[in-house]
């Protein structure tokens, strides 16, 4: 597979990699500059020149676990016999500089209703790197992001949004803002009864949440798990409520909260 394969595979199934690419090369070397490798956990796909080389940027990329290196960094290794080496010798003479790019795993963020707010919202998120579910009851409701920079998942629901719950991937942040607030009702009840979800928003009023705490207790939530909901959602400093600037005021709360997350090593 070649290496940009490689980096498609790892985005699309949410596995963290390493991307390993020759930086700059002095004096003979097995692979030029801009030879590239990817690495896994358990798997590599091009070379930057094998034996000791190789061997030691697949470890440094896998050192702590893949989802560690939050940075690109440089490594320089010396192909000399007199040099150290853990691999085997390599005395091409040369010294190869080796730059280490990190491929996290991006956010995962579901938005449960794409209305007037939601597909704004929509608009705004897809042009983030981060994969994008969109689930609406409503089949008219279903768009296409087409220049879109995210990853856009559009689950298709015809009666039952809340079975694509169990779809998404651990982590996921949900937002739940339907045109239905039963429909709302009944995505808050399965979303805190499902394992490994990130943050859920609900959009609306504080009677709206009055109503829903209300039943949520009846149907066997405590105050942990309601607390898990956040709402109202969004940036209470980005005022209006026409339905761009709503979705402006959400996008800038998530991704403010995600960006914290992110910085703090929590890269869901």
């Amino acid at each position: 597979m070649h290496w940009l394969e490689a980096v498609r595979r790892l985005r699309e199934t949410r596995t963290p990699g390493v991307l390993v690419t020759v930086a700059d090369v002095r004096g003979h070397a097995p692979r030029d500059a801009g030879a590239k490798m990817v690495v896994s956990a358990d798997r590599t796909w091009g070379s930057v020149g094998g034996g000791n080389l190789e061997a030691v940027a697949i470890e440094r990329a896998r050192a702590g676990g893949l989802d560690k290196l939050d940075r690109p960094q440089l490594l320089t290794v010396n192909l000399s016999e007199k040099a150290p080496y853990e691999h085997g010798v390599q005395c091409c003479g040369g010294e190869v500089t080796l730059l280490l790019e990190p491929l996290p795993v991006v956010p995962s963020v579901a938005i449960f209703g794409v209305g007037h707010v939601g597909l704004e919202l929509a608009h705004l998120l897809s042009r983030h790197d981060l994969d994008l579910h969109l689930a609406d009851s409503r089949p008219e409701q279903q768009h296409s992001f087409p220049d879109a920079v995210a990853r856009v998942v559009v689950h298709e629901v015809p009666v039952l949004p809340e079975l694509v719950l169990a779809e998404l991937p651990p982590g996921t942040h949900v937002l739940v803002m339907t045109h239905d607030h039963a429909e709302d009702l009944a995505l808050c009840d399965a979303a805190l009864r499902t394992p490994g979800l990130g943050s859920i928003g609900l959009i609306g009023s504080a009677a709206k949440w009055a109503r829903f705490q209300a039943r949520l207790r009846e149907l066997g939530h405590d105050e942990a798990a309601l607390s898990r909901i956040t709402t109202p959602i969004g940036d209470p400093s980005i005022q209006g409520k026409e339905p761009a600037m709503i979705a402006l005021s959400i996008a800038a709360g998530l991704l403010s909260a995600v960006g914290k997350a992110w910085r703090t090593g929590g890269r869901r």
